[in-house]
C-alpha cells in the first residue's frame, strides 16, 4: 500500500535523525527520566570488569558441524540465579506490553514489564505489528513492575505505516548477522533498510510492504530453518553458557549469557538467524577445526580487555559497547554479573 505522502516524509525524517522528540503520551507517562535512561555513556580506558569475569572462567567446547554452519559450545560457571523472563516468554504470559507511543515516531515504541521477573530484550529481536514492524537497537533488562518507558527500534518493515494497531507481538525471529551488525554498528535507517532489502532478496521473499519478517515466512527457508534446529538446537548444547558460530571460515556471531538455563531459552532465535544467513549459499569447503577454536579463543580474551562504552539505558544495569577490529561487541551486566555479551 502507497502511504500518503505527508507519512512518508515525516517517517523519513525521523528515520534519518535516528531519534525522537521527547514528547510525552498523552495517556500515561513514559519513565524517560530514570537515572538509567539519562546516563551519559563514558569512555573506559581498560576492560568491563563483569565480561572480563566472564571470558575469563570460559572454555571452549565441543564442535558441532552442519552444514555451511558450525558451533562451538561455551562453557563456564553459571552466575547466581535471577528471575529473567524471554521477550517471547513475556509477552505469552501478557506481562510485557509493547505498543507505538502515543505520538507515534519511528525509532521509538513503549515497553512496560508488568510481571515479577525480569525480562530480557535482546537487540536483534524483531517486533511485529504497530504500525511497521521494528527491530530492538540494544539489549534492554526490565526490572519487575516497571511502568511504560521508552525503547530504541529500527524501521523493518520500509512499505507500511498505517492507522491499525498500536501493540506488538513476537514470532521468535531475529536479524540474521548481517542486519544485527547494522544494529550494533549504530547505522542510519537508510543502511538498515538496504540490509532488509538484501536479506529479502537472498530468500526470494517479496512483500508489498518490504517486510523483514517475510524471510522468515517463505516455506523453504522454515525447512532449511527446521533442519539446522534438528542438529544445533538444546541436546546438543546442554550446559552450555553460549555458543560461537562460524559460516564456513567466517564467524557469524559469539552469544554468551549468564547461566546455561537463560542461554537454552535464548538460543533457538538466535541458531535460526544464524541458519537464514546462509540459506542458499553453496556448499562451503570444511575449515579446520583447529584454527578456528584459536579464533574464538582470541577474539574472547581481547574482548575481555577491550575498552569501550559503558552506559545505562530503559533497563537497569549497564550496557558495555566495543569494537574489536572489524566486529562490533555489547555486553550488559546487572549487580556485577554479565547477563548477556555478543559480538559480531
Amino acid at each position: 500500500m502507497t502511504m500518503p505522502r505527508r507519512n512518508a516524509l515525516r517517517i523519513a525524517a525521523l528515520a534519518l535523525l535516528g531519534a525522537a522528540s521527547p514528547a510525552r503520551g498523552q495517556g500515561r507517562r513514559i519513565l524517560e527520566d530514570t537515572p538509567d535512561a539519562l546516563a551519559p555513556g563514558h569512555p573506559t580506558s581498560g576492560r568491563f570488569p563483569e565480561l572480563h569475569r566472564a571470558v575469563q572462567g570460559l572454555t571452549v567446547g565441543t564442535y558441532t558441524p552442519h552444514g555451511a554452519l558450525g558451533v562451538f559450545w561455551l562453557h563456564g560457571i553459571a552466575a547466581p540465579p535471577l528471575r529473567v523472563a524471554t521477550l517471547d516468554e513475556a509477552r505469552a504470559s501478557g506481562a510485557l506490553a509493547i505498543a507505538e507511543r502515543d505520538r507515534a515516531t519511528v525509532p521509538e515504541v513503549t515497553v512496560d514489564n508488568r510481571g515479577k521477573a525480569h525480562v530480557l530484550l535482546l537487540a536483534g529481536e524483531i517486533l511485529i505489528g504497530g504500525k511497521q514492524n521494528r527491530v530492538l537497537r540494544e539489549d534492554i533488562l526490565l526490572p519487575p513492575l516497571s511502568g511504560p518507558r521508552a525503547m530504541g527500534v529500527y524501521c523493518v518493515e520500509q512499505g507500511r505505516w498505517n492507522e491499525g494497531r498500536r501493540d506488538f507481538e513476537s514470532k521468535s525471529s531475529f536479524a540474521q548477522p548481517g542486519l544485527r551488525r547494522e544494529v550494533y554498528d549504530k547505522a542510519d535507517q537508510g543502511r538498515v533498510w538496504s540490509e532488509v532489502t538484501r536479506s529479502t532478496n537472498a530468500a526470494a521473499a517479496p512483500s508489498p510492504t518490504s517486510s523483514y519478517q517475510e524471510v522468515y515466512e517463505q516455506p523453504a527457508v522454515r525447512r532449511h530453518l527446521d533442519e539446522a534446529e534438528r542438529r544445533l538446537d538444546a541436546p546438543a548444547a546442554a550446559g552450555a553458557l553460549g555458543a560461537a558460530v562460524f559460516a564456513g571460515s567466517a564467524l557469524s556471531g559469539i552469544d554468551l549469557f549468564r547461566d546455561p538455563d537463560l542461554f537454552a531459552r535464548e538460543w533457538r532465535k538466535l541458531l535460526r538467524a544464524h541458519a537464514v544467513d546462509v540459506f542458499g549459499r553453496p556448499s562451503i569447503l570444511p575449515v579446520p577445526e583447529g584454527k578456528l577454536r584459536g579464533e574464538v579463543g582470541r577474539l574472547l580474551g581481547a574482548a575481555g580487555s577491550v575498552g569501550g562504552t559503558a552506559r545505562g539505558n530503559a533497563g537497569v544495569g549497564q550496557l558495555f559497547e566495543f569494537k574489536l577490529g572489524r566486529y562490533r561487541g555489547a555486553a550488559l551486566a546487572h549487580e556485577g554479573v554479565l547477563v548477556h555479551a555478543a559480538l559480531l
